[in-house]
This record gives C-alpha cells, sequence and structure tokens, in this order.
C-alpha cells in the first residue's frame, strides 16, 4: 500500500474535526483535492474509511485503524526530522504542547519563553484545555507534551509533578464573607458569581463542581481573561474564583478581598506529562527535560 504523509494528516485533521470540509480547512487543501485523496485512500485499501453524512463524517473500523497508525507514522516522522535537525540547516523541531488553566496562569509561559529563548531553532503550539482532554491527546500521540492536573489519573504516560495549583476566593472589598480565614465553595455558591467564559478549562471545573455538589452558580457576568474578572468583582458586581498566581498579581492595585477555599478540590499538584518519553523527537524531549527540572521563578 503507498500512501503519503499528507494523506495521512489529512485523515487525522477530518477524523479530528469530523468533517472533509473541517479537515480540508486544516490541512490547508482544496476540498476537491481532499475528497480525491480520500477517495484514492479507500480504493488503494479496498474498504470505507468513512462514514458520511450530512453532519460530517465519522470514521469506520478501518479508519479508526487507520487514524491510529497515522499517528504513529507521523510521529516517528517527526522523531525522524527532530533528530537529523543537528545535522542540517533550516528544518526547525515544532512543539506541540496543551496546558490546564492553573499551569497558563501560573510559571509554563515564563518556563516556556525561557526554553525557545534558549533554543531559536525550535517554535512551539500552545494551547489550552482540561486536563481530561489533555490526558487524551497525549494518549492518542495528538500532542508532545502536556501540563495538567495529577488528579485526571497519569497511568501509561511518563510524567513528573511540576508545580502545585490553589484557587482562592476574589471578593469586594467590604464584601460580607470578607475576613474569614476560608470559605467553603458552597458559601461562594450562594453569592451572585462572576465567571469565566464558556469553554476555559477553569470555569469548566467550577460549574462542573457546583453540579456535583448539587448547586447553581448564580452567573451574573461571563469575563474573557483573569484581569477582567477582577475588575468586576472590585465593582461589587460578584465573587470569583481565581489562581492564587492571578490573586496575588491583581489583587494589590484593586479594592478586593482575597480568602482561600477550604475544599479540597482548589488544592492541586500539577503535572508534566508525556506519551513515552523515549519515543519522542529530539527537540520534543529536550523540551520535556528542561521543562521538567525548571525551577519555579522567583
Amino acid at each position: 500500500m503507498r500512501f503519503d504523509l499528507t494523506d495521512l494528516r489529512l485523515f487525522l485533521a477530518i477524523t479530528e474535526s469530523g468533517s472533509i470540509t473541517g479537515g480540508a480547512a486544516r490541512a490547508h487543501l482544496a476540498l476537491a483535492s481532499a475528497s480525491a485523496r480520500i477517495r484514492g485512500l479507500e480504493e488503494e485499501i479496498g474498504t470505507p474509511l468513512l462514514v458520511r453524512s450530512r453532519s460530517g463524517a465519522v470514521p469506520t473500523p478501518a479508519g479508526e485503524a487507520l487514524a491510529h497508525h497515522a499517528r504513529l507514522l507521523l510521529q516517528q516522522a517527526e522523531h525522524m526530522r527532530g533528530d537529523l535537525a543537528r545535522y542540517g540547516k533550516g528544518l526547525k523541531g515544532h512543539l506541540r504542547i496543551w496546558s490546564n488553566t492553573a499551569a497558563l496562569s501560573g510559571r509554563l509561559p515564563h518556563d516556556l519563553a525561557a526554553f525557545l529563548g534558549d533554543h531559536p531553532d525550535i517554535d512551539a503550539d500552545l494551547e489550552e484545555h482540561p486536563s481530561a482532554v489533555i490526558v487524551r491527546a497525549l494518549r492518542e500521540g495528538l500532542i508532545h507534551v502536556g501540563v495538567l492536573s495529577s488528579a485526571v489519573g497519569l497511568e501509561s504516560l511518563d510524567s513528573r509533578a511540576y508545580d502545585m495549583d490553589r484557587l482562592m476566593a476574589l471578593l469586594p472589598r467590604g464584601h460580607r464573607l470578607a475576613g474569614h480565614d476560608r470559605l467553603a465553595f458552597r458559601d461562594l455558591a450562594a453569592e451572585p458569581f462572576v465567571g469565566l467564559a464558556t469553554g476555559i478549562a477553569m470555569q469548566d471545573m467550577i460549574t462542573g463542581e457546583a453540579a456535583r455538589q448539587g448547586l447553581a452558580l448564580k452567573l451574573r457576568v461571563r469575563a474573557t481573561s483573569f484581569a477582567g474578572l477582577a475588575e468586576f468583582v472590585a465593582a461589587g458586581v460578584g465573587v470569583a474564583i481565581l489562581p492564587d498566581t492571578e490573586v496575588r498579581r491583581l489583587a494589590p492595585s484593586l479594592p478586593v478581598e482575597a480568602c482561600a477555599i477550604a475544599d479540597g478540590w482548589t488544592r492541586r499538584t500539577l503535572a508534566i506529562a508525556v506519551r513515552d518519553r523515549g519515543a519522542l523527537p529530539d527537540f520534543a524531549r529536550r523540551a520535556y527535560d528542561v521543562l521538567a527540572g525548571a525551577e519555579a521563578p522567583a
């Protein structure tokens, strides 16, 4: 059977986007060209690879098998590229790293910036996702490195402890709950609440925890950034929950008060993980080792 890497990248893009149109866009191919390539793959293999419908396209069992092997082959090709980069000029490693909200608001941007500054031959795509999504992406070989909560289960992955994550309550100055050493999440959820936009991993976690406790958040407004969230709190719109790193950065300049949260789920260990360190391309293995061993900035 004859495949090229473009065919494999296209097929993975289709399975990830859920449609041939979406996959073609991700692979930077015209729709007609993408459709012809998929038909060619199906003719070469002798069986349908996709179930097509008005709502999109999903892989058949044969398509699932192809997607699995395509990920492995593309990972190996990138591994080869990384190993050969040291012998040639102009070849770059392209690191794919996903992080949860907590690490992005903590030390990861500092650590990754330092690494990229020391390695001008390496570029990076950094995306924010929930920890559960990052675990799945690592196991499926979609990314090189993930920074996530260790609570999601890291079995079968290579991982190291990276940082600690603690969420805190942010209250308008003079709020009736201010002045306590600790507050229960249940008490915060009973107040008018300022949240982050839907789809932001940390907000999804807070909303999910409220549902698990049978609580309904009284969301008055959603902010698109921690700075915007803190401004709403300062104006008395409601209370909010932020990572302690953001509280330390934002609270001193605003009329707000911070308080620890008693619930155990607000304190987590962050891990940095890869699928298999030994199978990583050279540049990704170097990034993992450097980031895993980086000291927290002062």
